[in-house]
């Protein structure tokens, strides 16, 4: 079987593109985009996603600000640092890099957030909005991406029955509600660790995502020939033969896997690059929604 290799990289280019040409109608208008972006803690990766974010702004000509904040700050610095971001009119996105540290709660600093800057798309009345499909919400930037993807493959979705495998509130729910949602019509089941028979749900699957965070567990007895296959997961494995001692896979198997598919997002490259692609489109939005653009 031909399978697609579906390019993310290639397809948040093309979205990047689109928004610049927003960005630059806003800007003659007299309103420019504006995210902050606050990083608690030392976590490595955390601080290299955080700077991709602001390097995305800068190449867009959305205004930045990234406060990075000690391991030390407590929860009631956080939450004052995000009321004062609440307030500022240059701001209409607001993303704190998860996780932040164990003594902080990330609940309530979710529910701190004005859910109108709410560009995460993790506030209660944002996830009301998308479970009411209310176009004014703001949907997590990963579940968006992947819908990207299968609009820019041309995949269809009516009629067809997912399987999303992860029940998180960052991805697998989301995915759900947006797959089975008006606009995309499918038929919707999400699994899960206690699912009997995994396997063989999943070999039901038109569309199959992955979202677990597991490394190949997603293997060729999963696959329903002709399926099209997300995969979600972002995971190191110890890898001595690479120079940093480690390498990125999903939560699919790709090498079993990818004969069976009709399409499929590799490991990096497939759904990664939409994430962020996603939180610039999210920005531009909340800044067309509060100038009413």
């Amino acid at each position: 079987m031909d399978t697609i290799i579906i390019d993310g990289k290639q397809t948040a280019r093309s979205v990047l593109q689109r928004l610049s040409a927003q960005i630059g109608q806003l800007k003659q208008s007299g309103h420019t985009p504006g995210l902050a972006v606050v990083l608690v803690g030392e976590d490595p990766a955390s601080r290299v996603y955080v700077n991709s974010k602001v390097k995305a702004c800068e190449e867009l000509g959305i205004y930045s600000q990234k406060w990075a904040l000690p391991t030390e700050t407590t929860q009631e610095e956080l939450v004052q640092l995000i009321r004062q971001l609440n307030a500022d009119d240059r701001i209409h996105g607001i993303l704190v890099q998860s996780p932040p540290p164990k003594h902080i709660d990330e609940q309530a600093v979710v529910l701190a957030i004005d859910p109108r800057k709410d560009v995460d798309g993790f506030h209660p009345i944002n996830v009301a909005k998308l479970v009411l499909e209310d176009p004014t919400g703001f949907v997590p930037c990963t579940p968006l991406g992947c819908m990207e993807l299968l609009s820019a493959c041309g995949i269809p979705t009516q009629g067809k029955h997912a399987v999303v495998i992860g029940r998180s509130m960052i991805v697998g729910k989301p995915m759900a509600h947006l797959l089975v949602g008006k606009r995309a019509n499918a038929t919707v089941t999400i699994a899960h660790s206690r699912t009997a028979d995994l396997p063989g749900l999943c070999r039901t699957a038109d569309i199959l995502v992955a979202a677990v965070g597991r490394p190949g567990l997603v293997t060729a007895d999963f696959i329903k020939p002709g399926a099209v296959v997300l995969d979600v997961g972002i995971n190191r494995v110890e890898d001595a033969t690479r120079p940093r001692g480690y390498r990125i896979v999903g939560d699919v198997d790709f090498a079993s896997v990818q004969p069976l598919c009709s399409a499929i997002t590799p490991v990096p490259g497939g759904v990664g690059p939409m994430t962020i692609a996603m939180l610039m489109s999210n920005t531009v939005k909340a800044c067309k929604l509060a100038c009413g653009a």
